[in-house]
């Protein structure tokens, strides 16, 4: 993988939600981009110009991938979700399409996230700050601990959970029923075989998402999810229902430490650990009294922060990810518009339980600033369905964040499903602060 492309490149970018709409987006404004096309992507994806959905691909289904990227002659791949990356995609495509270029982490740095012991135990060896925590593959050794402590806990399923294996109980009882569902009951089936316990931390929770060449990384301002279902956090924990970025809870001097003290050393760990990492790296942060902590590693862009920072990046993602591939990151800057992004998600109802598929929608022209990128839906003809739990977002950038709120909601106005349901607070603790 010798020398830099120079001329026009096709991609194939693989996923189907809200974060591949949203880089399918941004991808297509590069001028170096010939042709985009998704695996399987939905119905947001199918309306963009140079993009091609292919559906009837397993996103884990390697062979055909590498086959389709040799027929359409694809120059750089984007794997969106964690799971072909974990599944070792990165590792496939350098052993069976090696002149493909891969934005994305192989297999083994992918344990970063497809194992939170692994993530766990990496920060302990490397001095990452992070909460105190033990890992149990024994339910009863799991239940004794939870007893034995005096602060409050978090449990986390070891594996793979779609963002839902992470469970904050109030209460001793509650943390006992939560180890018993995750261990005993399977409510997340293997990706709870083992368990990691560790210590609640109090403050602001925040993300950054870095771009990484394996040495270098370039980072996209902070970001802020709003995880629960319900306003003012309550309910179940879902994929994401909302973002605003940059957060003010960390002011620029934070940021400059959390490179310094976090997100340098975690690179340079797995490079002398042996597994260098390319791609995106979401670092989950808490903002503590005593500065920040580690929550958790994300392999690839997070959904939805990807919507809410990628309408705010001004240079070119394509430039930027092939140079992260090239190992020349450090020549090239990543500059966002000194403005504020708020993405509002519309889920279907139901969600993050069972949930209704197929129900036909409308949406109207949303106003200028204002994109919606489609996560569940599907194109049935000229019919839009839905077609998955977090169906829609509405994302907007503004000069102010209460502007960029505003109109990220009147955006949401625009979308009509039966059922649907969305968070009427998204920033509003920033807003008040």
């Amino acid at each position: 993988m010798s020398g830099q492309l120079k001329e026009k490149i096709s991609i194939l970018l693989v996923g189907n939600g809200g974060r591949e709409h949203a880089l399918a987006w941004k991808l297509g404004q590069s001028p170096r981009v010939e042709h985009i096309y998704v695996v399987p992507g939905n119905g947001g994806t199918a309306g963009l110009t140079n993009v091609t959905n292919v559906p009837g691909i397993g996103q884990e289904d390697f062979p055909a991938l590498v086959k389709l990227a040799k027929e359409k002659d694809i120059s750089l791949l984007v794997p969106g979700p964690e799971a072909p990356l974990v599944a070792g995609i990165f590792d496939y495509f350098n052993q069976h399409a090696s002149d493909v270029r891969c934005f994305g982490p192989s297999q083994a740095a992918a344990r970063m996230e497809g194992s939170k012991t692994f993530s766990k135990d990496f920060m302990k060896r490397h001095s990452i700050p992070t909460a105190a925590y033990e890992n149990f593959s024994d339910y009863e050794a799991a239940k004794k601990y939870i007893d034995s402590v005096s602060h409050n806990v978090v449990i986390k399923a070891d594996g793979l959970a779609a963002g839902k294996g992470v469970i904050i109980p109030q209460s001793k009882e509650e943390a006992q029923n939560a180890l018993k569902e995750i261990m005993l009951d399977k409510e997340f089936g293997s990706a709870g075989d083992e368990v990691v316990i560790e210590e609640f931390l109090e403050g602001d929770e925040l993300s950054i998402l870095s771009f990484s060449d394996g040495t270098t990384i370039r980072s996209l301002p902070p970001a802020q999810d709003h995880k629960r279902i319900g306003e003012g956090d309550t309910g179940p924990n879902t994929g994401g229902m909302g973002t605003y970025a940059p957060t003010k809870i960390a002011p620029q001097d934070v940021v400059d430490r959390i490179h310094k003290e976090i997100l340098q050393p975690t690179i340079d760990g797995m490079k002398q650990e042996g597994f260098t990492f390319v791609g995106v790296l979401f670092t989950g942060l808490m903002m503590t009294k005593s500065g920040a902590k580690t929550l958790e590693y994300n392999v690839r862009f997070g959904d939805p922060e990807t919507q809410s920072l990628l309408a705010l990046m001004e240079s070119d993602l394509a430039e930027v990810m092939l140079a992260a591939t090239e190992g020349r990151l450090k020549d090239v800057d990543v500059k966002v518009y000194s403005k504020s992004a708020a993405t509002v998600v519309v889920a279907a109802g139901g969600y993050p339980g069972s949930y209704a598929k197929g129900t036909p929608m409308k949406l109207d022209a949303v106003p200028q600033d204002v994109v919606l990128f489609h996560a569940g839906t599907s194109l049935s003809g000229d019919t839009l369905k839905t077609s998955g739990g977090r169906v829609i977002a509405s994302t907007a950038v503004a000069d102010t964040l209460e502007q960029a709120v505003a109109k990220a909601y009147k955006g949401v106005d625009c979308i009509h499903f039966e059922g649907m349901q969305y968070r009427k607070d998204i920033a509003g603790r920033a807003l008040k602060k």
